[in-house]
C-alpha cells in the first residue's frame, strides 16, 4: 500500500514539474537578421516562447571589431525574463552593436514620426521604431550592448524591475536613447506598471533625449551614467526628461552639451543628487512639486538652475547644498528646451524662465509641433495680474546679507512665525555672485511681522559670499546678492 502511494506521489511530482520550463541559454553567433538558429531574432523568439525565469541570450563577438548586428526590420518585443549580454564587454570592454539603420529611413530626426500626425523627432509623444522593446515584462537585463540608430534605443513600456547596465546608447535621434514610460498606448499614464527599473553605468551619446521617465514611471534609479553630445546630433534636447514621473532617483550622472541637462515637467518627489551638469543652455530646467536637488555640481551653463512657472501655484522645489559656478555662458541651444531669448536674465538660479509651454520661449518646441498662441502660459509680472502663472516657489525672497567686521548678518523676510533654513555659499573670485562652495546652514524663525535676523561667522576665508533660504514646506529662493570680504 505504501509503495503504491509512493509511486502515485512520484507520478504527481513528475506531472507538476514537467509543466515548468527550465531556464535556457541561447547563443547568438550569426549576425544575419533572420529566424535561423544563432541569430538575435531567433534567440528573442526562443526566449519569448520559454516563460522560465533567468533565460540568457549570450551574443558572441564574431569576426573582427567592430561587432555589428544590423537588423532589417523591427525586432520582436521581449516578453520573458531574460539576460541579453554582449559577452565581449566583460573581456575587453567592447560592445556588440545592434544597429537599426537598415530600416530607419529618412533624414535624421525626420525619419522618426510622432504619435500625432505631422510631428517628428524629439519632444513629441512617440513610441515609434524602437530597437529593443521591453513591454509588459519584468526581470530583463541588458549589458554590453551598443543600441544604435533607432528612433528609440530601448523602450521600457509598462515594465518593472529591469536592469540596463554597462551599455552604450548612441545616435537614436527620435524619442530618446532609453524611454521608460507607463504610456497606455494613447498617451495616458499608468500607475504601478513602470517601477524599480535601474539604469546604471551606461554612456549616452548623440541621442535626442538621452533618457526619459514619463507618464507614470516611478521609483526608478538612474545612476552613474554619462550623457553627452557631439556636433553630429541634430537635436540635442535633454540628458534626462522627467514628464509626469514621480519618486525617481537620479544620482551621480554627468550631463553635458544639451539644451537642458535635466528637465522635469510636473513630476513629483524626484530626488536629483550628486550629478554634474556643464556646457548646457540650462543645467536644470524645472517644474513640479516636492522635487529635491541635492549636492549637484552645476557649472559652465547659460543658466545654472531655471525654475519655470506653472499652473500649480503651490508647487515647491527644494535646492540644497548645490555647487553652482561659472554660468552665464553664451550657449544658445534650444531644441525642445534651453534658452535662446536675447534679453534673458542669466545666472546661477533664475525664476520664471520660459519653457515650451510659455509665451516668450525662443527655440524649437519639437518637429511639427504648433501651439495656439491663446494656449501659451504666461508668468505674472504685476500684483493682482490675471490669467497668468504665479512666480515659481511662491515668490520666496532671497535673504539679505550685510558684512559686519568678520561676521555676516542675514535678514529673512517671509511669513510670520515660520521656520526658515538659510544656506551659505562662498566663491573664490570676488567678482563671483554664484554658489561655488557650500559652507553652512543656519535656522531662523520669523517674528509676528515675518522678519528674522541672525549673525553668522564664516569658518573659511572666501572672496565673496551668497545665501539662499528654504521655507518649512521646501520652497527655495534664488541666491542673495553677493557680499565681498574686505
Amino acid at each position: 500500500m505504501k509503495l503504491t502511494s509512493l509511486r502515485l506521489s512520484l507520478l504527481t511530482l513528475s506531472i507538476v514539474t514537467s509543466s515548468f520550463a527550465a531556464a535556457e541559454t541561447y547563443i547568438v553567433d550569426r549576425y544575419q537578421d533572420d529566424s535561423n538558429k544563432g541569430t538575435l531574432r531567433w534567440a528573442i523568439e526562443q526566449s519569448n516562447a520559454n516563460t522560465a525565469q533567468a533565460n540568457e541570450i549570450l551574443i558572441q563577438a564574431v569576426g573582427k571589431a567592430p561587432y555589428v548586428i544590423k537588423v532589417d526590420q523591427p525586432l520582436p518585443p521581449i516578453k520573458s525574463a531574460v539576460k541579453i549580454i554582449g559577452t565581449q564587454w566583460d573581456k575587453t570592454g567592447e560592445f556588440i552593436t545592434i544597429d537599426g539603420s537598415n530600416y530607419i529611413k529618412g533624414e535624421g530626426e525626420k525619419a522618426c514620426p510622432g504619435a500625432v500626425e505631422g510631428t517628428y523627432g524629439t519632444n513629441v509623444r512617440t513610441m515609434t521604431l524602437p530597437g529593443l522593446v521591453l513591454q509588459d515584462v519584468n526581470g530583463v537585463t541588458l549589458k554590453g550592448l551598443d543600441i544604435h540608430r533607432f528612433c528609440i534605443g530601448v523602450l521600457v513600456n509598462r515594465s518593472s524591475n529591469n536592469l540596463i547596465q554597462h551599455n552604450r546608447i548612441t545616435n537614436n535621434y527620435g524619442g530618446s536613447g532609453i524611454m521608460i514610460t507607463g504610456d497606455d498606448g494613447k498617451g495616458n499614464p499608468t500607475s504601478t506598471t513602470t517601477n524599480n527599473n535601474k539604469v546604471l553605468d551606461n554612456v549616452f551619446q548623440d541621442n535626442g533625449d538621452g533618457l526619459e521617465l514619463t507618464r507614470g514611471a516611478a521609483f526608478n534609479l538612474v545612476a552613474n551614467n554619462v550623457f553627452t553630445n557631439t556636433k553630429a546630433n541634430p537635436e540635442p534636447s535633454q540628458g534626462i526628461e522627467i514628464l509626469w514621473g514621480n519618486d525617481n532617483a537620479v544620482v551621480g550622472n554627468k550631463f553635458e552639451n544639451y539644451s537642458d541637462g535635466l528637465q522635469i515637467n510636473w513630476g513629483k518627489r524626484n530626488y536629483i543628487a550628486y550629478n554634474e551638469l556643464s556646457n548646457n543652455s540650462l543645467g536644470l530646467n524645472l517644474t513640479g512639486d516636492g522635487n529635491i536637488f541635492d549636492s549637484n555640481k552645476v557649472h559652465g551653463n547659460r543658466i545654472g538652475i531655471a525654475i519655470r512657472s506653472e499652473k500649480d501655484a503651490n508647487a515647491r522645489i527644494t535646492l540644497t547644498k548645490n555647487q553652482i559656478w561659472d554660468n552665464g555662458k553664451d550657449i544658445k541651444r534650444c531644441e525642445a528646451g534651453g534658452t535662446c531669448a536675447p534679453n534673458q536674465h542669466l545666472g546661477a538660479i533664475v525664476f520664471g524662465v520660459p519653457g515650451l509651454e510659455h509665451e516668450g520661449f525662443v527655440g524649437s518646441r519639437g518637429g511639427g509641433v504648433v501651439i495656439e498662441p491663446n494656449k501659451l502660459q504666461k508668468t505674472c509680472t504685476q500684483p493682482n495680474q490675471q490669467s497668468c502663472n504665479a512666480v515659481p516657489n511662491q515668490g520666496i525672497q532671497p535673504p539679505k546679507l550685510t558684512l559686519n567686521h568678520t561676521q555676516i548678518t542675514v535678514e529673512v523676510h517671509g511669513f510670520a512665525n515660520q521656520r526658515y533654513q538659510v544656506e551659505f555659499f562662498g566663491n573664490h573670485q570676488a567678482s563671483s555672485s554664484e554658489a561655488e562652495q557650500y559652507l553652512d546652514t543656519l535656522v531662523v524663525v520669523t517674528d509676528a511681522q515675518g522678519n528674522a535676523k541672525a549673525n553668522w561667522t564664516p569658518k573659511v576665508r572666501m572672496a565673496s559670499f551668497t545665501a539662499h533660504v528654504t521655507d518649512y514646506l521646501g520652497a527655495t529662493s534664488a541666491l542673495s546678492s553677493a557680499i565681498k570680504m574686505r
